[in-house]
C-alpha cells in the first residue's frame, strides 16, 4: 500500500471518515511518524465549507521533543508543483532550522501560516495541497478554521476547572446590602466630545503637530487653562529625558532554541546532583605530536587539540564505563545504561545558542576521521542544518573554551541523560621544578591545561569520577596511546 493510501479521505462536507489504510496507520503510528514526518503531517478531508478535494499540511514533529515550531521561508508559492523530496518550507524547531521535505506529488494551493509565524503547535494547519491540475483559485478564501483550527501546544497547561459547590453544605447567608451613597453628579449639562477637548489656537495646534506632542497630555498655563506655545515647547523638552530613562534596556524575545536550552539546563541542574573533579594536565608532548602530524599531512588534514581530547576522552570512558553511562527509566524500572560505544557530543556555539552535534563511535575512529567529522558537523550546526539524529543522543560530552585565553578553567552542566561532561580550559605555560644532571633543582616551562569533569552522582561515585580523570590524564600526557 502506498503512503498516500494511508491518508483519510471524505466524500461530503463536514465529514471526516477513516479508511482501511488509516486503521493500519493507527497500529504503527509512532514508527510511521518518526520515519516519514511529512506523511504524518497530512490530513485529507473536506472542510466545513464546500471545497474541492484537498490535503491539509500540518506542522510536523521534526524531533521527539518538538511541541511547536516557527515558520521560516516558504520555498514554494501557491500554484507551484511539488515532487517527493522537494523542500516545502523551512521550520525552526527547538534546536535548529530544518528543511521540511514533502513526500507527495501535488500542487500548493494555499499557505495558511506565513513566514515569521511563531509557536505553531505540532498538528496545526500550515498549508493546503491539491492534486496536479486542480483549481487552486477555489482555495483563495480557505482559512485555518476551515482546516479544523489550530491545535493547542503541549506546553500549555490545561485550565483548572472551577471546583463544584458542595451541595451538602448550607448556602451562605445573604450578604448585607451596601450602604447608600450620595450621587456625585454636579447637575450641570453634559459636555460633548468637542467641548471636553482643550481649547487650542491655530498656532498651538501647528506647533504641537510639527513637534509630535500630544496636546491632551499638556497642562495649560494660559488664561482659563489654555495651552500655549510655551507649554508645547516645555513638554517637548521634558519628553526626551523621560524617554531616555525608559529606554535604558531592551527586551529581546527568546527564540525556540533558547527556550529549549533553558529548560534542559534547568532540568539538569535540578534533577542531576553534580560534582566536579579538576586536573592540571601536561600537553607538551601532545602539542609536539600534533605539530609533527600536521607537518606530514601535506594539507590533507589539520588536527586540533580538541580532536586529540575527544579521542582521549573516548579511551578513558572505555576504561571507566560508568562515565559512559546514563540514568534511564525503562518500562517503569530505573536502570543505569552502560553504552558499548562512545558517542561524543561536541559543544558548538552558534549565533542562536549552544548545540551538541555527535561524533559517533569515537573509540573506533582515527584522529583524521574525528577531525573531519567535527569540522563538518560544526559548520552545519552554525548554519542550522543539522538533522535531529545528529544532535540528539550521545553518551559523553566535551565542551572546549580553550580558544579563549582568558578562560583558565570552568565547570559545565551535564547534558541529560548523560552522566558526565568534560570542560576544557586554555593552554598555559607553567613553571615546573625539575632536577638536572648535577642533582640541582631547576625550572622548566611546561604547557598545561586544566580539565574539569562534571559527573552525575546518581550514576558516578566520587572515587569513580577521580579514576576517570586519572585515566584521561594518563592518555593525554602519553599521546602515542591515541595512535594505537
Amino acid at each position: 500500500m502506498s503512503p498516500a493510501a494511508l491518508l483519510t479521505r471524505s466524500s461530503a462536507p463536514s465529514c471526516l471518515r477513516a479508511t482501511t489504510g488509516l486503521k493500519a496507520l493507527s497500529r504503527s503510528q509512532a514508527l510511521f511518524s518518526r520515519s516519514t514526518p511529512a506523511l504524518s503531517a497530512l490530513a485529507r478531508y473536506y472542510a466545513s465549507k464546500s471545497f474541492p478535494p484537498h490535503t491539509v499540511v500540518t506542522m510536523p514533529a521534526l524531533s521527539p521533543t518538538m511541541t511547536a515550531g516557527n515558520i521560516g521561508a516558504w520555498q514554494k508559492k501557491p500554484g507551484d508543483s511539488i515532487a517527493p523530496g522537494d523542500v516545502l518550507v523551512e521550520i525552526e524547531t527547538d534546536k535548529a532550522q530544518m528543511d521540511f521535505e514533502f513526500q507527495e506529488d501535488g500542487t500548493l494551493a494555499r499557505i495558511l501560516k506565513e513566514t515569521g509565524s511563531k509557536d505553531i503547535a505540532v498538528g496545526s494547519p500550515i498549508a493546503v495541497m491539491v492534486e496536479e491540475g486542480a483549481d487552486v483559485s477555489a482555495f483563495a478564501d480557505f482559512s485555518v478554521e476551515d482546516a479544523g483550527g489550530d491545535k493547542s501546544s503541549a506546553k500549555e497547561a490545561p485550565k483548572e476547572e472551577a471546583p463544584k459547590a458542595d451541595e451538602s453544605k448550607p448556602a451562605p447567608a445573604a450578604e448585607e446590602a451596601p450602604a447608600a451613597r450620595e450621587s456625585e453628579s454636579t447637575g450641570g449639562r453634559l459636555q460633548t466630545v468637542l467641548e471636553r477637548e482643550p481649547t487650542l489656537s491655530p498656532a498651538v495646534k501647528k506647533a504641537a503637530l510639527e513637534k509630535g506632542v500630544p496636546v491632551t497630555q499638556i497642562k495649560g498655563t494660559g488664561p482659563g487653562g489654555r495651552v500655549t506655545i510655551q507649554d508645547v515647547e516645555k513638554f517637548q523638552a521634558a519628553a526626551p529625558a523621560a524617554g531616555a530613562a525608559a529606554a535604558s534596556y531592551e527586551d529581546v524575545p527568546a527564540s525556540s532554541m533558547r527556550k529549549a536550552i533553558a529548560n534542559r539546563l534547568k532540568e539538569s541542574v535540578q534533577q542531576n546532583p553534580h560534582f566536579f573533579v579538576s586536573s592540571s594536565v601536561s600537553v607538551s608532548k601532545l602539542l609536539k605530536l600534533r605539530a609533527s602530524l600536521n607537518a606530514s599531512a601535506n594539507g590533507a588534514y589539520r588536527l586540533s587539540v580538541n580532536d586529540f581530547l575527544v579521542k582521549a576522552a573516548a579511551i578513558a570512558a572505555r576504561k571507566v564505563p560508568a562515565a559512559n553511562s546514563s540514568w534511564r527509566e525503562v518500562d517503569g524500572q530505573v536502570v543505569i545504561r552502560q553504552h558499548n560505544d562512545v558517542d561524543v557530543s561536541v559543544a558548538v556555539a552558534t549565533p542562536v545558542g549552544l548545540i551538541t552535534p555527535i561524533v559517533k563511535n569515537v573509540n573506533g575512529l582515527g584522529l583524521q576521521s574525528i577531525s573531519s567529522q567535527i569540522k563538518e558537523l560544526g559548520k552545519r550546526a552554525r548554519d542550522g542544518k543539522l538533522k535531529p539524529e545528529e544532535y540528539q543522543g550521545g553518551t559523553f560530552t566535551i565542551s572546549n573554551m580553550g580558544m579563549n585565553d582568558a578562560v583558565e578553567r570552568f565547570t559545565a552542566v551535564i547534558n541529560p541523560p548523560q552522566a558526565a561532561i568534560l570542560a576544557v580550559g586554555t593552554t598555559k605555560k607553567v613553571a615546573v621544578p625539575v632536577e638536572n644532571e648535577d642533582g640541582e633543582l631547576a625550572v622548566e616551562w611546561d604547557d598545561q591545561i586544566v580539565l574539569t569533569g562534571s559527573f552525575d552522582h546518581k550514576v558516578v561515585d566520587g572515587a569513580v569520577g577521580g579514576e576517570f580523570m586519572r585515566e584521561l590524564k594518563k592518555v593525554v600526557e602519553n599521546p602515542l596511546e591515541l595512535l594505537l
